[in-house]
């Protein structure tokens, strides 16, 4: 007999595993508990017998959890690991791989093999069992690891008839991939359940495991079986149940399994770029958008992490910072996890998720507080020392808090003049009051150190003649103070007396400062000269920069228009509709009510140039208060609700900044932000993890999901003509080629929902989640920017950069008399399309990483006093050297290709 192709007798390779969700419906303590139970008996069980194998999911998480509970158990799980009968690793933790940057991806990968080889050995298979599709550039991130075999489930098109294909990232880097086809990661679950009137159900179980896997082995060889599921154990027995069977099968792990099989993909179907179609399984895209404050939280943390804190500290800082970074990196990636940062866990777990991504970004904020203040304390005080994190020079706004009676001036370090516009003048009166002398001693209480209404005190006068008490405080002051003092002058005053808390005059600035690539500059206070005329004015409803102009409608929205007489109407419409769906997929009601149209609009001013100028559009809508799931509709209960969208221009900037912010009193809704788009878009281009993906206006379906065409978009989407620059991965669509919409908040109130209208099964236990809700304040930030051509350029991708990476600074504290130290540069990555994705100090070196983003070759250049260069992979391991002549190396890069370059300075 044969099955499409195979005898009958082939060998079924039965691999044990389990897949552990970190935490999920229920949070990290309470999944662990049953973690420990479970190892506790794969561990003894693989110890009594020799035939036993097991694979530990792909993530070196669960090891690690484990042992920090049994930490007497690690000799014993590595003497498994050592005998290749344990398969653990190669990541850290199985990521949701839209929803973190690509360095995110990077370094879960290089902690996760770390990890696994510290323990014996690392599953050389890049394993990604249940994540929620998979993006463009996995193949090449897997290959420059040195792994040569991907294995995945959920996102593969429909077109793959085979249990193998050519995945291609769009650089042309192309990795053998093995789908796990009927079923996924427990094709084989059921395979070995328990026998029923004492007759065994095995044979006929493999017998119709066969003729369903048959199809996909057209050219034979060894069936997977993947005889596992979430958070079980194997049968205790399963070793004998296998032996006797009487059947070609045998127990393997993972690893055993893919080192029989060929690397090449001669002769394979080809699939390029990222895996997102639902023809085969669930890809469930709702998790885009659900508790979008966990994408806020996440952006920054890794924002904060990559591009300030460890740059800093690998070209500014003398001392030794690693431990705090290598510990923000383990929270960055513990929360990368397909069931943590996508929101889809009970709100529990949510909260902690939360809790370690603002955990991260503090331990990133603390790091760069670390290496500024060592370099502030080079500044004078009442200086400023300015870092660009960008690694090409660069001119922007900074807010700047500066000691000022009238209009300000700053000057560089080589007496250039800053130009600078008030935003705001504190006041220098902070407390006048009469009281009597009997209260003076609690009064003085107030005085922590010499900390007095949140400034130090620099100086302070008695007049018993005027009966008055007078402090002066300032920002920060170098003088010596002593409390003691104060309360020995007020000895035996009587009657009442005048206590004042008078400030040093102060401004809020904002400063336009010049500064070098990923280096520094400082500025000081001057006699006003840096003001004059700007290129930014705001007049009634318009703004105007000189490269864009943006004009306030009557119904709030805005119209752009170039200097080249480009024009979009109808930016930043706020849409808001009904969500009867979970965490997992959204699903409008039946009866859906659409509110697009305001109650009312008033346009507030809030700057007016010359540098920066602002309105705020204020809003009002009536929004359902809720859904109404028997009656499948939104509720007629309403709820008034102001949405404020502050518009901003800067100078030299050719986008408009927007922060939309609205109090959520509803529940079971989606508020989206429309934008027209200046022409008809076939396609979206939308920046990753190291690329740029286009996107048709529609998804692949065939399974039971509805394959709704909302994408995620990290640093941009652009379409049509109109770029949107991003803080955080967002969710779009493109609405009929004429509008993009970009999700602000999805209100929903169940983890899953086992009647969702877009989903046929449930994608977990329908469990209530009322803080996914997430009701009050909501503030998102993005900017908007017109292009030319069909496909975003290099000036969308440099405009990215700008936005998401502001100058960062930090207020001096030297002594008045230290000099204002010059400008220095860093290190300068310059090449059309090429973008950096890191920079750090690792093994001895420094270290930078960066990706082509373009379709076409181009050249990297680095500079900046280089006495050596070689190229690495993401292991770090070393290649081919690079010349390095003049302080400068250049490497020629495909499209789309990532390179790491190691090198050393004089």
């Amino acid at each position: 007999m044969r099955v499409e192709g195979r005898t009958e007798g082939s060998e079924i390779v039965v691999v044990p595993h389990t897949h552990w969700d970190r935490e999920w419906y229920l949070p990290f303590q309470r999944f662990r508990l049953r973690l420990v139970s479970l190892l506790d008996g794969v561990i003894d069980g693989m110890e009594a017998d020799p035939r036993w194998h097991f694979t530990l999911d792909g993530q070196m998480a669960a090891v690690d959890d484990y042992l920090e509970i049994r930490p007497e158990r690690r000799e014993r799980l590595a003497a498994l690991v050592r005998e290749g009968r344990l398969a653990v690793g190669p990541w850290q933790i199985l990521h949701d791989e839209f929803l973190c940057s690509g360095e995110n991806i990077v370094r879960n990968l290089e902690l996760g093999l770390r990890r696994a080889e510290e323990l014996g050995a690392a599953m050389m298979v890049g394993y990604l069992p249940d994540q929620f599709g998979h993006c463009a550039q996995t193949p090449q991130i897997l290959r420059l690891a040195g792994i040569e075999h991907a294995c995945v489930w959920r996102g593969v098109p429909d077109r793959v008839r085979t249990r193998a294909f050519a995945w291609e990232a769009p650089d042309g880097t192309a990795i053998r991939t093995q789908y796990l086809p009927e079923g996924g990661y427990g094709n084989a679950a059921s395979m070995f359940e328990e026998f029923e009137d004492g007759a065994s159900l095995l044979p006929g179980r493999v017998a119709g495991f066969a003729e369903a896997m048959g199809r996909w082995y057209p050219g034979g060889g060894p069936l997977l079986a993947m005889y596992g599921a979430d958070h079980t154990a194997p049968a205790a027995d399963l070793a004998d149940r296998v032996a006797s069977a009487g059947l070609p099968m045998r127990l393997d792990t993972l690893a055993g399994y893919f080192a029989d099989e060929r690397t090449s993909v001669d002769g394979l179907p080809h699939v390029r770029g990222e895996l997102r179609s639902h023809a085969r399984a669930n890809i469930l895209p709702g998790v885009l958008s659900a508790r979008v404050r966990l994408k806020q939280l996440m952006g920054r943390a890794e924002r904060l992490v990559e591009r300030y804190a460890e740059p800093l500290t690998a070209l500014w800082y003398t001392g030794d910072a690693q431990r705090f970074l290598d510990l923000a990196w383990r929270r960055l990636i513990e929360v990368s996890c397909h069931d943590s940062v996508t929101g889809c866990g009970s709100d529990e777990t949510a909260e902690q998720v939360a809790a370690r991504m603002a955990e991260a970004e503090q331990l990133g904020r603390a790091v760069c507080d670390l290496v500024t203040a060592e370099r502030a304390a080079t500044v004078p005080l009442g200086s400023h020392l300015v870092f660009n994190p960008t690694p090409a020079p660069r001119t922007g706004l900074v807010t700047l808090d500066i000691p000022c009676e009238g209009e300000p001036g700053l000057v560089t370090g080589d007496g250039r003049p800053v130009p600078v516009q008030t935003l705001d003048v504190a006041p220098t009166v902070l407390d006048d009051a009469v009281h009597p002398v009997s209260e003076l001693p609690i009064l003085l209480e107030r005085v922590y150190g010499r900390v007095l209404f949140g400034q130090e005190i620099r100086d302070w006068t008695v007049s018993r003649e005027d009966r008055t008490l007078t402090f002066h405080v300032t920002s920060r002051a170098d003088v010596p103070f002593d409390i003691g003092e104060v309360r020995d002058a007020l000895r035996d005053a009587d009657g009442d007396w005048r206590v004042r808390i008078l400030a040093d005059p102060r401004r809020t600035v904002a400063a336009l400062v010049e500064v070098p690539a990923l280096g520094m500059a400082a500025v000081r206070p001057a006699a006003p000269g840096g003001t004059g005329e700007g290129p930014v004015k705001a007049e009634g409803n318009v703004l105007d920069n000189g490269l864009l102009r943006a004009e306030v409608r009557e119904d709030g929205t805005l119209q752009l228009r170039t200097p080249s007489g480009h024009v979009v109407e109808g930016v930043g419409r706020v849409v808001d509709g009904g969500d009867l769906g979970d965490s997992y997929n959204y699903a409008p009601p039946v009866e859906d009510r659409i509110v697009g149209d305001p109650v009312a609009v008033d346009v507030r001013p809030v700057w007016d140039g010359p540098l920066v100028a602002a309105l705020a559009v204020v809003r009002t809508y009536r929004w359902p208060a809720s859904g109404d799931v028997p009656r499948d509709a939104r509720s007629d209960a309403e709820e008034d609700v102001t949405v404020t969208t502050r518009a901003e221009l800067r100078a030299g900037e050719p986008f408009l900044r927007l922060r939309v912010t609205f109090d959520n009193r509803c529940d079971d809704h989606r508020v989206r932000l429309h934008m027209s788009l200046p022409r008809h878009a076939d396609s979206s281009f939308a920046e990753g993890q190291f690329a740029i993906v286009e996107r048709g206006p529609t998804a692949e379906g065939g399974f039971g999901e509805r394959p709704v065409p909302t994408f995620p978009a990290s640093g941009f989407v652009a379409a049509g003509g109109l770029a949107v620059l991003l803080e955080h991965v967002t969710e779009y669509e493109v609405l009929g080629g004429r509008e993009l919409a970009l999700t602000l908040l999805r209100s929903i109130g169940h983890l899953s929902r086992d009647r969702n209208a877009y989903r046929d099964q449930p994608a977990g236990p329908q469990l209530p989640t009322p803080r996914a809700q997430c009701r009050g304040e909501r503030a998102v930030g993005l900017a908007i920017m017109p292009y030319s051509g069909e496909a975003p350029g290099t000036d969308v991708l440099r405009a990215a950069e700008t936005y998401r990476h502001d100058l960062l600074t930090a207020a001096g504290y030297g002594r008045a008399a230290t000099p204002l130290p010059a400008s220095r540069e860093g290190l300068s990555i310059t090449g059309d399309g090429v973008a950096m994705t890191s920079l750090r100090l690792r093994d001895g070196w420094t270290e930078a990483r960066m990706v082509a983003q373009c379709a076409r070759p181009t050249t990297a250049v680095l500079r900046g006093d280089l006495t050596e260069a070689t190229r690495v992979d993401l292991r770090g391991r070393p290649g081919i050297p690079l010349d390095v002549h003049d302080g400068t190396a250049t490497l020629a890069l495909r499209p789309w290709e990532i390179a790491t370059i190691r090198f050393r300075t004089a």
